[in-house]
């Protein structure tokens, strides 16, 4: 759970007990005026939240999982490496060079880029629906519908309890999962901006726009918060999608939430 001030993380033992850390932290955008002008300060939170998300999932990992079957920091780092280059490729590279195989049958730059937009969108969705089907992704995504009952709750100032917990939506307005959704869309009017030059110049655009990329996807997720009632149309694509990105968790998982946001609260 990540706070103004602070950083907590909660942890479920092998032997069932949880174990809770907190680390303060202010949050990127105060340390300079610069870093929150927008379109920036959503570069600096994005990067800012894959270190955190980062270095909490191999501590978790390390917490989590029996003695004999953890991994070593290299090991982990290498796996996180992989797995980033491996998005780049999926959501990026594959596209765009799946698009410019209708090159042939489609004419002008905009159509082009509609096209890889829409496989984009569409490897996104498969993504999500086939790694959903793993056991161990599912108790992932419970966890994350645990974080959104969690914060529906203190937004409503009910007890943190699984109890006065359970009865709040797994779904959230405000979740990274909209971010994604916001970012394929957004990427579709980026991207047209530059046509569409030999493959390898659009790898290479693709890959070095992903700041602004980001950056413009935060944005439209801020503004949609921000006027989350005006712009309800806008959320729903999101709040759907979340219906593979999250679970229904046991009370147990909404302890774990539960006990991370009330550290970063009284931190």
């Amino acid at each position: 759970m990540r706070g103004p001030t602070a950083v907590a993380l909660a942890v479920r033992r092998p032997d069932g007990g949880i174990t809770v850390r907190t680390e303060a932290r202010p949050a990127i955008t105060s340390r300079s005026r610069w870093l929150r002008l927008p379109v920036v300060r959503g570069v600096a939170v994005l990067g800012e939240s894959l270190v955190i998300g980062i270095r909490a999932m191999l501590e978790a990992a390390e917490l989590a999982a029996p003695e004999d079957q953890r991994l070593d920091r290299a090991q982990m780092s290498l796996g996180v490496v992989a797995a980033l280059l491996f998005a780049v490729g999926l959501f990026f590279v594959l596209p765009t060079w799946l698009a410019s195989v209708m090159r042939a049958h489609v004419q002008g730059s905009v159509a082009l880029n509609l096209i890889e937009g829409g496989v984009r969108a569409a490897i996104l969705l498969g993504y999500l629906a086939v790694i959903a089907t793993s056991r161990d992704i599912q108790r992932v995504l419970a966890y994350h519908g645990a974080e959104h009952k969690a914060i529906h709750a203190l937004e409503h100032g009910r007890p943190l309890t699984p109890a006065a917990t359970r009865g709040f939506s797994r779904l959230h307005p405000r979740c990274g999962t909209s971010f994604l959704l916001f970012t394929v869309l957004v990427s579709i009017a980026l991207f047209a901006l530059f046509g569409w030059p030999a493959l390898w110049m659009r790898i290479l655009l693709r890959v070095a726009l992903l700041p602004v990329l980001a950056g413009l996807g935060y944005e439209a997720l801020r503004g949609t918060a921000v006027l989350e009632r005006r712009l309800w149309p806008l959320v729903l694509p999101g709040l759907w999608l979340q219906h593979l990105t999250t679970r229904e968790p046991d009370d147990g998982q909404l302890e774990v939430a539960l006990a991370a946001l009330q550290a970063v609260l009284v931190r």
